[in-house]
């Protein structure tokens, strides 16, 4: 079980879906979402030395108006010195670009890429910690 989870998504459909099914899985102590990642990145500097604030998990899209993920990406690993509390981050997207799979792969503070959809079953391991048998 995680305590926290984040949601940094523009679109506010899945952001409602997501945090259902999180909800029904009861796996997760909290759920937040971040309508944009500029967003995410001032709550993670404004809570950066309280552990109890920071995500366990955050699901960050790629595609997204005023900081993409990719730029959120580059501000996270700028603050992962100041944070008191390693997080999983995962990238989802509805894209199936080869490049963007690579990019993410190739980035350390980044866990995987799941493309949208999330199914229920990989969103309960990722919820469980039993994301190596789910993927």
């Amino acid at each position: 079980m995680v305590e926290k989870v984040w949601v940094v998504d523009d679109d506010d459909i899945y952001q409602f879906t997501i945090r259902l099914e999180i909800e029904r899985t009861q796996l997760a102590g909290e759920v937040k979402a971040f309508l944009n990642a500029e967003l995410a990145i001032q709550e993670l500097e404004a809570a950066a030395a309280e552990a109890a604030r920071l995500p366990d998990l955050m699901l960050v899209d790629i595609n997204m108006p005023i900081m993409d993920g990719w730029e959120f990406l580059e501000r996270y690993r700028e603050l992962v010195p100041r944070l008191c509390k390693k997080t999983q981050i995962y990238m989802v997207s509805s894209s199936v670009n080869a490049s963007d799979i690579e990019r993410a792969k190739h980035l350390s503070v980044v866990s995987d890429y799941i493309v949208k959809p999330i199914s229920r079953d990989l969103l309960h391991a990722l919820l469980s910690a039993d994301i190596k048998n789910a993927l």
